[in-house]
């Protein structure tokens, strides 16, 4: 049995202080099944490739055998579905001897991770968001195309039984939080060093796990009350909740006000080292329908890998042109 100076232990681990507001987010990070997650993977996962790269020359060649693969995660729902779906597609029909999922807070560090070749890919690029963070490490990563085919939606929200529609009106409301997510978000670095100013709110940015936030929206929406919190569109919430999107007359997000594009950056040399992953993740494609189905398979599950199984299975059609570009590649 575990000591309870263990487990106090791991409680403290599971908790982030939420800045400003002096609110905890509770966030039990359960490493399940679906996350294979190793913060310091790679190396292990690059031995254990040579090791079965080498096995394999004695064998007959299947497709993806013995290859490893890490995936970036920030842990952003449709960053959760698609790298699970990733996971899961590499592994049953690739062939795939692992694909490990990196879970991180730190989109910084997630950038600089597909750069230096500790992780292979970060499947959840928001530009113009990211921007900067892509032009500081553009010479090490490839760019791919948009995988996602709608269009996104981003911005400080309120549920729509609330009487506000902009952010100036915020002020004239008795809520005093502003529902955030990870500091490292762009999202977060906006509203905390544009909106806020630009409009005087008195309301406090609340930072901490997206999980978090999205735990107080649920709790604060079934009870009916005033909250303002930080909404994007691909995302479940949008279908779960009614809520409103608030006016910014005043333009203090910036580019981030227009719709963005959601795409992947890969490691430099993935092209060539692992044709099969590359060309997998360039024709993946997701409209915002399919996403939305594959969240709600996760939620429904309550497990990513479960989830994005099932769906999977369930859309063949969507997967198969992926897949077979993947085999196309070898």
């Amino acid at each position: 049995m575990k000591s309870g100076a263990h487990e106090d232990a791991q409680s403290a681990k599971a908790t982030t202080v939420a800045s400003g507001g002096g609110r905890l987010y509770h966030r039990t990070r359960n490493r399940r099944e679906e996350t294979a997650t190793k913060t310091s993977g790679k190396p292990l996962a690059t031995i254990l490739a040579l090791v079965l790269g080498a096995l394999s020359l004695t064998g007959c060649g299947v497709l993806g055998q013995g290859k490893v693969l890490t995936l970036a995660n920030m842990g952003w729902d449709e960053n959760v579905a698609v790298s699970n779906l990733t996971k899961v597609l590499l592994e049953d029909e690739l062939g795939y001897e692992r694909v490990d999922i990196d879970t991180s807070e730190d989109l910084d560090a997630t950038y600089q991770g597909v750069a230096s070749g500790d992780l292979d890919a970060f499947q959840d690029v928001w530009l113009p968001n990211q921007e900067a963070l892509l032009d500081g490490v553009a010479a090490d990563v490839e760019h791919l195309d948009p995988w996602f085919l709608g269009e996104t939606k981003q911005g400080m929200a309120v549920p729509a039984y609330m009487d506000v529609r902009s952010i100036n009106q915020l002020n004239g409301t008795d809520v005093r939080l502003i529902y955030g997510i990870e500091d490292s978000s762009v999202m977060m670095q906006e509203v905390g060093g544009r909106v806020i100013p630009a409009y005087g709110l008195k309301q406090k940015l609340v930072e901490g796990p997206t999980a978090g936030m999205l735990y107080e929206v649920g709790r604060l929406y079934a009870t009916k009350e005033d909250f303002v919190f930080l909404a994007w569109s691909p995302h479940w919430m949008n279908q779960r909740y009614d809520i409103r999107y608030l006016d910014d007359p005043k333009d203090a997000m910036g580019p981030t006000n227009d719709p963005a594009k959601c795409s992947s950056i890969v490691r430099g040399g993935l092209r060539e080292g692992d044709p099969e992953a590359y060309a997998f993740m360039d024709a993946l494609e997701l409209t915002e329908e399919q996403i939305n189905g594959l969240e709600y398979a996760i939620n429904k599950e309550h497990n990513p890998l479960a989830g994005a199984r099932r769906w999977a299975s369930e859309n063949r059609e969507v997967v198969r042109p992926w897949i077979e570009a993947a085999r196309n590649a070898r």
